[in-house]
């Protein structure tokens, strides 16, 4: 039995990566506890002695020679310690090796619910520190089921031959996909944290840096750093800016960002479904930069006003609602963009103030 049990161990080493040594600690307490449990007088005299070498576990109980027992569970008389040594002398040490079948059924319970737990700790801490060097980062995962009720989305994600399983809520998905069993997505780690039920992993479809993240995937020339995302401004599923900057001037980040007949940018859009991505060139001048973040409109002019961080564009009166955008989505995503508070004006209009 011993030989099968030590083979189980180093199998269990091999196909979870739980190490033995931590698996033997968890079996000594779990002997420990199941002796307790059905000698709770005992003393911390119990010692669990695990011999790999040998393929042998044994537990012996560390009891001294006394003329006369005070203490049952520390202390043993001659003639008795006679039978687990041969000339026992007042004061020595003998050891009694104790029986485990012995155990009452109770404390084996005991015993194999320590177990259990150690098991199911290591496997966590594994989950935990496999993850943790995930975060903010894009893994694929695969959708196992989905909720009907709550909306929420069960993903399979994977690190480094480790999987888990966690859950993408209903306000962390693009509100225009419909995602189902089987599908095959890339999400973005937002958080690892350890919780009362085990290791979290927190994960978005909506996140920008979500979008960040695809971008360096296809795009060598922002992965090596020759092209900086400087800001992200995105509302998930319908429309994303991202300003863009290189510190080298033969380099032309939008079109790096593009790529070859556009299909650089078309395959994030790809995995982000149908996305629409504006591509804009950063600038230290916030004037230059207001302008270009009101793409595709035409800025006439940017005026910074003196109030915080705030200007004033004119734009010719045909581009007007262009510069809006629909419900006032392309203003709105150009001021988160940039940091400013736009105020557009038409250039039939430029004057009245």
């Amino acid at each position: 039995m011993n030989a099968e049990f030590f083979d189980a161990i180093e199998e269990l080493e091999k196909e979870k990566g739980i190490p033995r040594e931590y698996m033997y600690e968890k079996i000594r307490q779990a002997m420990l506890a199941a002796y307790h449990k059905d000698n709770p007088d005992c003393g911390d005299n119990v010692e669990v002695i695990v011999e790999e070498q040998k393929k042998r576990i044994e537990m012996v109980v560390h009891m001294t020679v006394a003329e006369t027992v005070e203490d049952p569970a520390t202390e043993i008389l001659p003639e008795t310690a006679r039978k687990y040594s041969r000339h026992p002398q007042v004061g020595d040490v003998v050891n009694i090796p104790v029986e485990t079948k012995k155990f009452g059924r109770i404390a084996a319970q005991a015993a194999k619910q320590v177990i259990i737990q150690g098991i199911r700790e290591a496997e966590r801490g594994m989950v935990l520190e496999k993850f943790s060097s995930k975060q903010c980062e894009v893994v694929t995962g695969v959708v196992t089921r989905t909720e009907p009720r709550t909306g929420n989305v069960i993903v399979r994600i994977s690190s480094n031959a480790e999987f888990t399983e966690t859950v993408l809520p209903i306000n962390e998905q693009i509100r225009t996909e419909s995602l189902k069993e089987g599908d095959r997505i890339k999400v973005y780690v937002v958080e690892v944290r350890s919780a009362t039920r085990g290791p979290q992993v927190l994960i978005s479809r909506t996140h920008p840096g979500l979008v960040k993240r695809l971008f360096e995937l296809e795009v060598p020339e922002i992965y090596d750093g020759t092209v900086e995302i400087k800001s992200i401004a995105r509302e998930a599923g319908s429309r994303t800016k991202m300003a863009v900057w290189s510190a080298d001037p033969n380099v032309d980040p939008i079109g790096a960002c593009v790529g070859p007949r556009g299909g650089r940018v078309a395959s994030v859009v790809e995995e982000l479904g149908g996305e629409k991505i504006d591509i804009v060139k950063y600038s230290d001048s916030p004037e230059e930069y207001v302008a270009a973040a009101l793409s595709p409109a035409e800025a006439i002019s940017v005026t910074l006003l003196d109030e915080g961080k705030s200007c004033r564009v004119i734009v010719p009166d045909g581009q007007l609602s262009l510069a809006i955008g629909k419900e006032g989505q392309n203003a709105r995503l150009a001021a988160r963009l940039t940091g400013y508070k736009i105020d557009i004006k038409p250039e039939s209009r430029a004057d009245e103030d």
